[in-house]
């Protein structure tokens, strides 16, 4: 399955996944996780900041820039990944699209400040790579692992945190494998909307 849907994505022309990336990035300003955060009422000096865990898309993957770019300009604090050399994730503040470096295995990681493992746990809202994501909310990732232990960090910290996977359409299916560790996520936003799972 993860072949299949890899191939399908390398056949996108870059101008579907140019309009794809800004879909994603209006339809993920819509959620009513980050709603009462953004509203002009709450975005006074002293309101509080909400904090989204992000990602810099790779590929074929849906386009995560003008998102990265509009959650900034709306007061949002964007923590993206450093990918470590155990396959783990530590932190780093994103400072816009000129401070972000080139990483191995073709990925882009943030200059600034590295903040650890755990400020994924100050997240109200962590947007996650994937593949596929089904019915129910089982998300299938690319087999690495590294969002694995994100999602298993949170639960050890009891973080309330949101979990969002960005997807293209076709990506939501009636049923994905599943592993007895995986843990599901709230909601996919694709180009055409958001998808809210109940589990």
């Amino acid at each position: 399955m993860r072949r299949d849907l890899q191939e399908v994505r390398r056949s996108l022309p870059p101008d579907v996944l140019a309009a794809a990336g800004e879909a994603l990035a209006r339809r993920t300003l819509e959620l009513e996780e980050l709603a009462p955060f953004l509203a002009p009422s709450t975005a006074d000096e002293g309101a509080r900041r909400p904090t989204v865990a992000a990602y810099v898309s790779m590929g074929s993957e849906p386009p995560t820039g003008a998102l990265l770019d509009r959650l900034r300009e709306a007061g949002v604090r964007v923590l993206l990944p450093v990918l470590m050399p155990d396959n783990d994730l530590d932190w780093a503040p994103y400072e816009g699209a000129d401070r972000l470096v080139p990483a191995g295995w073709g990925l882009h990681e943030p200059a600034g400040e590295r903040l650890g493992p755990q400020a994924v746990t100050q997240a109200d809202v962590v947007l996650l790579p994937g593949l596929a994501v089904d019915r129910d909310g089982v998300r299938l990732g690319r087999g690495g692992g590294s969002y694995d232990r994100v999602l298993e960090r949170l639960d050890r910290a009891g973080a309330p945190a949101h979990l969002v996977v960005l997807l293209f359409d076709a990506e939501v299916r009636d049923e994905v494998p599943a592993e007895p560790h995986d843990r599901r996520v709230h909601a996919a936003v694709t180009p055409s909307g958001v998808h809210r799972f109940r589990h």
